[in-house]
């Protein structure tokens, strides 16, 4: 038993060290493995950071090589521009040694140059100085008489041969202007064939009674003082039968005034209601047709780019006489002439038809101002913006200042054709011819004064004095002393151009 139980325990003590053994060589075993392994990857690791460290070497290198070839480049490029700098600057200094090379050359030349001017002048001076010695006691005229006696001929000489250039030209020229002038003239009016303008504008209503004047008054006149008022006009109910007058200086006014009373008298129907329906309704009518006449004699002149208001203004005119010609038929057949005329002598004839056909428009517009119709028609086709060469032909076809332009002298002619026309205007002959004596007779009654013509239809009074008796001043006080006459004693359109003529002349015969 014993035995058995010191076997059991030699057993257990033998298991012991067997298995303490046993797990000794385990553990050395695993040991043994984990150092190997250990080992392995420390070698790898070494591997692997030596790899990666040749390959960061690897990229360093050709980052350095990069750059290095980089900053070789550019600094190959910098010694190529610092190269060609150099090359221009010794271009430069080249062209300038050059040019001051060039200088001084040419200040040599125009040293030696002034030094021969200087020369020559010396000499020339001698020589002049010899020729007034010898001239002086040849003709016995000191230096500067001599010259002056010269240059007296020679002006002489000048102004003979000059003149009797002048004389020869302007022989030519009349004779061809002449000619070319009636041939023009005569042409542009057998082109144009309208009919003569004799239109007059009726100031007078007839009545079918006298009763119906009574009505026209109204009860306390509220009837004649509704259409006055309403119209701008005058009516006058006198003892003329069967008839009344309207008595106005706007021919618009008056026109609607006319046409008004016309329909109130046909229908009947007269109170203070009735009227200003039927004037507001006229009124309406007259303004349509004002802007049909504007239009309808733009259109037919081929006129483009006519304003709104001048059109009106036009149209107005299809209201307005003048010494009993039609104002606005007028200017249509200036317009017309005008650009004729133009055309013949090659000027604008668009420019002359437009001068023409505005020459009369401050007749037509609304204004009460006092300055006269040119001056007002220019006022206005300038503020519309027209061009300056029409507005000239507006402010100068009464001669009331000077053209500036070839096409305002064609409208003056156009104009001066137009109202010449026989049976174009209707002004009483004995008056014109009254007018025509008046403006003389008032001229001739100053001093000094040897002949006065009225011209230009009583737009122009030309005077001529006695150079003798009448100074420049004189001429001065007599323009001012008639010009002051006419305005006190006379009544008259527009402007009366004074002048005064005093002249000197001395007439020769060739023998």
């Amino acid at each position: 038993m014993l035995i058995t139980l010191l076997i059991s325990l030699l057993c257990c003590i033998a298991g012991i060290v067997a298995g303490f053994v046993g797990r000794w060589i385990y553990a050395k075993v695993k040991l043994t493995s984990v150092e190997q392994k250990a080992k392995r990857l420390e070698a790898d690791a070494v591997r692997a950071a030596e790899a990666k460290a040749k390959e960061i070497i690897l990229e360093t290198r050709e980052k350095l090589q990069k750059e290095q070839q980089a900053q070789e480049s550019e600094a190959r490029e910098r010694r190529f521009e610092l190269q060609k700098s150099e090359r221009r600057l010794l271009q430069k200094e080249e062209n300038l040694d050059q040019k001051q090379q060039e200088i001084e050359a040419v200040k040599r030349q125009l040293g030696e140059r002034d030094e021969a001017l200087i020369q020559k002048e010396k000499e020339a001076t001698e020589k002049e100085d010899m020729l007034s010695k010898e001239l002086e006691r040849v003709a016995q005229m000191t230096r500067e008489e001599a010259k002056d006696s010269i240059i007296e001929q020679m002006k002489q000489k000048a102004e003979h041969d000059g003149q009797v250039y002048i004389n020869k030209i302007e022989q030519e020229a009349q004779l061809q202007a002449d000619k070319k002038a009636r041939d023009i003239i005569v042409t542009s009016i057998q082109r144009l064939a309208t009919e003569v303008s004799g239109e007059i504008t009726t100031t007078s209503v007839s009545l079918p009674s006298d009763e119906m004047k009574g009505r026209i008054i109204g009860r306390e006149g509220r009837n004649i003082r509704t259409l006055e008022t309403l119209t701008g006009v005058d009516i006058i109910i006198d003892d003329t039968p069967e008839a009344v007058v309207i008595s106005c200086f706007d021919p618009v006014r008056k026109e609607i005034a006319r046409v008004a009373l016309e329909r109130l008298v046909q229908d009947g129907r007269i109170h203070p209601a009735r009227i200003e329906e039927v004037v507001n309704k006229v009124s309406k009518e007259v303004g349509r047709i004002i802007v049909d006449e504007g239009e309808k004699v733009v259109f037919d002149l081929g006129i483009h780019s006519m304003g709104t208001e001048l059109i009106r203004a036009l149209g107005r005119l299809h209201f307005r006489t003048s010494y009993g010609q039609n104002v606005l038929l007028h200017s249509k057949e200036v317009a017309i002439l005008a650009g004729m005329i133009a055309s013949e002598v090659g000027a604008d004839a668009e420019i002359a038809k437009r001068g023409g056909l505005l020459h009369d428009i401050g007749k037509g517009a609304e204004t009460e101002s006092e300055a006269n119709h040119a001056e007002l028609g220019a006022e206005l086709v300038k503020r519309l913006g027209e061009d300056p060469k029409v507005v000239n032909c507006v402010l100068a076809h009464h001669g009331d200042v000077e053209p500036t332009c070839l096409e305002s002298i064609i409208v003056q002619i156009a104009d001066a054709i137009s109202a010449a026309r026989p049976g174009a205007r209707r002004e009483s002959l004995d008056n014109y011819i009254k007018r025509l004596e008046s403006l003389e007779n008032i001229a001739k009654g100053f001093d000094g004064v040897d002949n006065a013509f009225a011209i230009q239809a009583g737009r122009e009074l030309r005077i001529m004095v006695n150079s003798d008796s009448v100074s420049d001043e004189g001429a001065k006080k007599i323009a001012q002393g008639i010009t002051e006459r006419i305005e006190a004693e006379l009544r008259y359109p527009g402007k009366i151009k004074v002048t005064i003529i005093r002249e000197t002349r001395v007439v020769e015969y060739a023998k």
